[in-house]
């Protein structure tokens, strides 16, 4: 009986860890893939992003599930760029007195091109191409 019982204790032990390794392993991986799937996904061309008189002149808006905000700096011209900022990947959140705005560690982007504004940031916002036909917004 002792024997069995180390047996099993032993078989238990190693699916555990076994388990437990692989649960770790799933968990990597979906996030992964799940956030690069999603992302490619909501980014696809053509894809509409809202109206573009939900923009406002002089200030922009964040479509976080898209990851994309989008600006109108001057009238009737609007300007596209990441929502992801360049310095550790948070989702920038407002876009208010000419600057795109991440909450995580205070970097400011300028509205009109994606440039730093302020740091910790180094690098500008990458540019996405849209297209506004009429009062529709689409990724280009």
């Amino acid at each position: 009986m002792g024997d069995e019982l180390k047996s099993r204790r032993a078989v238990i032990a190693g699916v555990g860890a076994g388990g437990l390794t692989l649960a770790l392993a799933a968990c990597g991986g979906n996030s992964t893939d799940t956030g690069s799937t999603s992302a490619t996904v909501a980014a696809a061309p053509g894809g509409s992003l809202g109206k573009a008189s939900e923009i406002p002149v002089g200030g922009g808006k964040v479509f976080a599930g898209e990851k994309i905000v989008v600006t109108q700096p001057k009238a009737g011209e609007f300007k596209a760029f990441t929502a992801v900022c360049t310095h550790q990947g948070c989702t920038v959140a407002t876009v208010a007195d000419g600057t795109i705005n991440c909450p995580c560690h205070g970097s400011k982007f300028n509205a009109a091109d994606g440039s730093v504004a302020k740091g910790p940031a180094t690098k500008p916002l990458a540019e996405k191409q849209i297209k506004v036909s009429g009062d529709e917004i689409t990724l280009a």
